[in-house]
């Protein structure tokens, strides 16, 4: 795991490299990532599926609504699979979202998933197990990772979200494509999740919305 002075390191090494996140790292301060880092896997997973494909106010209401079913705690698996279906639908989840966190229920009620030993996987192998749950892409699976398992050089370049962070940032004519975030995000190794963060914070800077 890493510590909080990887991190300071990986901000002293991006503010040299890069002006724009010089700029965007003096304003909103140190990275926030090692609170993250001590969640349970399996509640940052949940958490994860409930903000896919919809806006952040969004995915924190129906994550609201989703822990008070269970006193405002996440639950464990065992709990979560013998909630109703109903109940979860209340909550605001899809029909979709609930199929999935189910099978991630079931993978890690049965050990068919052990999230403890993701901890140890290189990113790739970490990424090929989580992609077996239902409703686990890339993305999710690349977001767990830098959210949750303190990987530093992660870029997931499908988030709309930081392409279009990206695209204001650097004055890009147009959103770039994924391939093109990559490509771009070299400058960043190895520290490329780092300097995701510090994009986002940038974009919500730009936004007007509070950074922490």
């Amino acid at each position: 795991m890493r510590t909080a002075e990887d991190l300071r390191r990986a901000e002293r090494s991006l503010s040299r490299r890069d002006p724009v996140l010089r700029a965007v790292i003096r304003e909103v301060g140190p990275t926030g990532l090692a609170a993250y880092w001590r969640r349970d896997a399996f509640a940052a997973l949940l958490q994860t599926m409930i903000g896919q494909q919809i806006s952040i106010h969004a995915a924190a209401a129906i994550h609201g609504r989703f822990k008070a079913i269970y006193g405002g705690r996440s639950p464990s698996a065992k709990r979560l699979l013998a909630t109703s279906d109903d109940d979860l639908r209340a909550a605001g989840l899809s029909r979709s979202k609930v199929v999935y966190m189910r099978d991630l229920a079931e993978r890690v009620s049965s050990r068919r998933l052990v999230v403890s030993r993701l901890e140890s996987m290189p990113d790739e192998e970490a990424i090929a197990a989580l992609t077996e749950v239902k409703g686990i892409g890339v993305w999710t699976a690349e977001v767990f990772l830098i959210f949750r398992l303190g990987r530093l050089d992660v870029i997931p370049g499908d988030d709309l979200g930081l392409l279009e962070g990206v695209r204001q940032m650097y004055d890009f004519d147009q959103r770039p494509t994924p391939e093109e975030l990559r490509e771009f995000a070299e400058r960043w190794r190895p520290y490329r999740s780092v300097a995701s963060w510090f994009v986002w914070q940038g974009r919500r800077l730009a936004m007007g919305v509070k950074t922490r």
